[in-house]
């Protein structure tokens, strides 16, 4: 059994200063370490796939990451891993508890994942060990997690078993404070719904020079390539709802305005995310879901979004101000309007379903959009941490 401390503190040495996860019975020592620890920061996320994407924006801002989890939360962090750390080459430490582990008997719900968690881990192709149970252990483990993460540029998994980490009283005192209610405003046109190529031309035209975009998966990511690539441009080939939770980690740790293209399909997979962006309030974020009522990619299938108000669900969760579009000059507002005042932004734009006739495909592989996306917000184009929460 080792000390919360022992493990955080050599971890911070190592450099692991960023945090997020879902609680586990296991965990509680170590979070609540992390959250009553000022060297790091750590983010209560809403799921654990949520998570490794929140991780994986932070790993774009410059910080050296880690996931908690229950071992049963590591189903729900599959799509993530396998489609989002692996292609774009996005390390993250896992540190996953061992519920109905080796003689322990728990819950029926545990069974199952208790029996298959290594082979869980192995099938996913992150590399795993036992996490420390020793003090004179702990160095050596987070440095062959490091350098194992170093070579590959992917996740490595610790996995806990009951007793670990002994509880040494800490309390944890600091969640996230209750926001107040934003406020939702029509921005109308009432005409026919602009084009989505159309709706990014307006994007690109009306956000700052510096800001950051991400693109979810799909359509949008490869219409925005087709107008212009940048290195501020990241397009999500994989991880359907998770470019909103990337760009929350992004946004808590750079100063850089940062811009999430999302999708009414996708930001309807994880609406929990719009809670947990609302509870950090990033002042920088501006949260635009594309809305085509359909999933575009996959032949035009409905969404349920027509009965949707995501401009009133982001108020209810904490955003400062949202928008509801249906025309470019409406679009435009919100997008001029959206960087002053309290964060972050949401902008639910309605468009038509479709896309141009034979759009291609970005062509820069995603080790390298993550590498340059990475190198700029390091350049310097935004300063310190001013995504921080909101007061």
């Amino acid at each position: 059994m080792i000390a919360a401390d022992a493990f955080l503190g050599s971890g911070f040495d190592a450099g692991f200063d960023f945090y997020t996860g879902v609680p586990c019975s296991f965990l509680t020592p170590l979070i609540n370490g992390v959250i009553t620890d000022k060297r790091l920061t750590y983010v209560t996320a809403a799921s654990e796939g949520e998570a490794v994407a929140i991780a994986s924006g932070a790993w774009l801002a410059g910080r050296k990451t880690a996931v908690m989890c229950q071992n049963s939360g590591l189903g729900n962090a599959v799509n993530p891993i396998t489609s989002l750390n692996f292609p774009f080459r996005i390390p993250t430490l896992l540190i996953v508890t061992w519920r109905a582990g080796p003689g322990l008997a728990d819950e029926p719900q545990h069974q199952l994942m208790g029996r298959i968690t290594p082979r869980l881990l192995q099938l996913l192709e992150v590399p795993h060990r036992r996490f420390p149970a020793e003090e004179p252990e702990i160095a050596a483990a987070i440095g062959e997690a490091g350098a194992a993460m170093d070579k590959t540029g992917l996740p490595f998994a610790f996995i806990m078993q009951k007793g670990d980490v002994g509880n040494d009283g800490a309390q944890s005192m600091s969640a996230p404070q209750a926001r107040p209610r934003g406020e939702a405003a029509d921005l109308l046109d009432q005409g026919p719904p602009p084009a989505r190529m159309r709706a990014l031309e307006t994007v690109l035209s009306g956000v700052a020079d510096d800001a950051a975009i991400i693109a979810t998966t799909g359509k949008c990511g490869r219409e925005l390539f087709t107008l212009g690539d940048r290195p501020q441009h990241l397009y999500q080939v994989g991880s359907m709802g998770c470019a909103a939770a990337m760009g929350l980690g992004v946004a808590l740790n750079v100063g850089n305005p940062v811009v999430v293209v999302d999708g009414d399909g996708a930001a309807l997979m994880k609406m929990g995310t719009l809670a947990t962006i609302g509870a950090y309030g990033p002042r920088n974020l501006i949260h635009i879901v594309l809305d085509n009522g359909t999933y575009d990619s996959t032949g035009g299938q409905p969404t349920v979004s027509p009965s949707v108000d995501f401009a009133a669900v982001a108020a209810g969760c904490g955003y400062g101000k949202s928008y509801r579009c249906d025309g470019l000059d409406g679009f435009a507002e919100a997008l001029k309007s959206a960087p002053s005042g309290r964060g972050p932004h949401l902008i639910h734009m309605r468009i038509a379903p479709g896309s141009m006739k034979d759009l291609g495909r970005p062509s820069v592989k995603p080790p390298e959009v993550a590498l340059r996306f990475k190198e700029f917000l390091a350049s310097g184009a935004g300063e310190g941490k001013s995504g921080t929460a909101a007061p």
